[in-house]
């Protein structure tokens, strides 16, 4: 039983300060204390010694939550799920058996099949149709069809359904020197399609294992203890990552602690199986959490505390024996301003309401604004977001800002906090290049995502600058994805994002982000903007607006030097299949994007103007 001692105030403290010091222990832990209304309890005197002194609060722990830092325990061993944990792959799964029923004429839903998610693929479809009272089903011969279906319509190689962070926590666990293991209810035919389709190498895992050699699979701990085994590392070593009940269960039954995330089941869930953990998704489990159980703050969520005494006793609400000097004055001291009087739990009460009223009439009132914002854009506008660009650099010679930037680059990969790109959602539509991934097709390159909408102006004035960068490093590992971040409904058409491109000659590959999946990941609040990446996906920079043609030129430069002696920089072009060059009505026509006429009438004369070739037609004479 992990016990955690909160040191009180020293008794020579006032009586006031004794109050606030409890008032902030009451702020660590909502859960932790409750006041009672104006009667504290006081305990009968032992002796003037024990009635003066302050006694200890000491915080006892729910036992099924390990207690972070030392009380963590070694970690020697990483047992990764594959569906919903390193794979977006459980809705895929129950769309394939819904599409399985479908034909055998039994209507179901993606719902029925989520109370058997994750005990393989047998019980899976089993499960569903023992609830529909289907009759002579053939779990074995359900599931061969199953996955005919899932592998040709749903798990094709490298089409993206693997989790952002995923790869990028695999192998910051694998250069910690922790084994890796994947541990899947899942048979292994599944297992290396849904691998191979999140393009994560099997080479890269100690040991896989599937449900083809148990009879006994989640929520038995089989699979775990197999693994365990396999990787020959304790089990009071291993941690599981899982995101289904019966994952869970089988961890604790395999004596493992467990983290989960709740990309298939809620936090509210998932707690009934009693987690170590619980995190959103793998791209919000940090190395830290798996070392050391992540702060306590993340844990206090999961468990709760009750206060006891010095002896043991344990005490449902907050008393005041054993914790204060004895008084005879009470909690809810009344204060008095400008004719008005309260208590100090109504300041709090009322005070925390009147913040929250107006946090939402601000809301309402900037409903436009909120819907473009995000947690991480509103902390880049309060604390800041990486930019070297500073007006002190842009005086000096071309060659010493560069450098500048290269030692800024250097210290950055040396800090190593710098924030990932998230993988583009597999979901997204391409033009003027076929689907890219970050991991897979940009990676070894310096990368500008351009953060535009075509109904922006100030989208369009910075479209020579990045012509500019485009011609200039046409033979680097240099390219630029535009992001189109639709402002309006109107503007997330995919035809009308075309046109544009044609309109204005974007020859670079662009991305309609319609739901600002990006935008929000990245913490962008305007447009245009632009977040450099270096060829390992970590965010270089981010600025905003026009005008910044010397600054994204002198960036990227100093990018391709530092990473070019680094051996990073991968040359291969991207393919590219432009809009302009598959259009068939700019094959046919000898004009392009004609804006405007003028008629001679006079002398029987029609101009045009023919925008996108930058030229005026005198057309044809005028007949009847």
């Amino acid at each position: 039983m992990a016990l955690r001692l909160l040191s009180p105030p020293p008794a020579s403290q006032s009586k006031r300060a004794t109050f606030f010091y409890c008032l902030r222990l009451a702020t660590r832990s909502r859960s932790l204390l409750q006041w009672q209304p104006r009667a504290p309890v006081f305990p009968h005197r032992r002796n003037a010694a024990v009635a003066s002194t302050p006694r200890a609060c000491v915080n006892l722990e729910d036992k099924k939550v390990p207690e972070t830092g030392s009380e963590w325990g070694k970690v020697s061993a990483v047992l990764f799920d594959m569906d919903g944990v390193l794979c977006n792959s459980e809705e895929p799964s129950r769309r394939a058996a819904v599409d399985l029923f479908a034909e055998i004429r039994v209507e179901v839903t993606v719902d029925d099949f989520v109370p058997f998610t994750g005990t393989g693929e047998a019980n899976f479809l089993g499960g569903v149709a023992s609830v529909k009272g289907v009759e002579g089903f053939n779990p074995e011969a359900a599931k061969k069809r199953f996955f005919e279906i899932y592998l040709d319509k749903y798990a094709k190689p490298n089409s993206g359904i693997g989790f952002p962070g995923a790869l990028e926590l695999v192998t910051q666990c694998k250069s910690k020197g922790l084994k890796v293991a994947v541990a899947s209810s899942a048979d292994r035919v599944k297992v290396d399609a849904n691998l191979a389709a999140a393009g994560l190498p099997l080479s890269m895992f100690d040991a896989i294992v599937s449900a083809d050699a148990f009879e006994n699979l989640k929520p038995a701990p089989d699979i775990f203890l197999a693994a365990s085994k396999i990787l020959n590392v304790p089990t009071n070593e291993c941690i599981v990552i899982e995101d289904a009940l019966a994952g869970v269960q089988a961890a604790k039954a395999a004596r493992m602690r467990c983290i989960a995330v709740t990309t298939t089941l809620s936090e509210e869930t998932l707690k009934t199986a009693g987690p170590s953990l619980i995190r959103r998704e793998i791209g919000s489990v940090s190395l830290d959490d798996i070392l050391s159980g992540g702060s306590c703050c993340h844990n206090e969520k999961m468990q709760r505390p009750q206060l006891v005494n010095s002896s043991g006793r344990t005490s449902p609400a907050l008393t005041m024996s054993r914790s204060f000097p004895e008084t005879n004055s009470t909690n809810d001291e009344v204060f008095s301003f400008e004719g008005l009087q309260g208590s100090r739990r109504d300041i709090l009460r009322y005070g925390s309401l009147g913040i929250a009223i107006s946090c939402l009439l601000f809301t309402i009132s900037n409903w436009k604004a909120v819907q473009y914002a995000s947690p991480k854009a509103i902390w880049n506008l309060l604390f800041g977001v990486s930019n070297p660009f500073s007006e002190r650099n842009r005086g000096v010679p071309h060659s010493a800002r560069v450098q500048q930037f290269v030692n800024y680059i250097s210290d950055l990969e040396t800090r190593g906090n710098a924030s990932i790109v998230p993988e583009f959602p597999s979901k997204l539509d391409w033009l003027n290049t076929a689907p890219l991934m970050l991991r897979r097709d940009l990676k070894g390159k310096v990368v500008i995502l351009d953060f535009w909408t075509y109904c922006c102006i100030n989208c369009m004035h910075v479209l020579p600058d990045l012509e500019f960068l485009e011609k200039k490093y046409k033979d680097m590992p240099f390219t630029v994805v535009g992001v189109h971040s639709a402002k309006f409904d109107n503007e997330k058409d995919l035809e009308a994002i075309r046109n544009a491109i044609l309109r204005y000659g974007i020859t670079h590959p662009v991305v309609n982000d319609e739901d600002m999946y990006l935008w929000r990941e990245l913490g962008v609040n305007s447009w245009p903007t632009f977040t450099i990446v270096g060829p390992n996906g970590r965010v270089l920079a981010q600025i905003s607006g026009e005008g910044h043609r010397k600054d994204l030129d002198d960036l990227v430069e100093a990018a391709l030097l530092f990473y070019g002696r680094k051996k990073m920089l991968d040359i291969k072009p991207i393919p590219l299949s432009l809009e302009k060059d598959n259009d068939p009505r700019l094959l046919t026509s000898p004009l392009k994007f004609p804006g405007k006429l003028a008629v001679d009438v006079l002398n029987d004369r029609l101009f045009i103007s023919d925008s996108n070739h930058n030229r005026i037609v005198n057309s044809l004479t005028i007949t009847e």
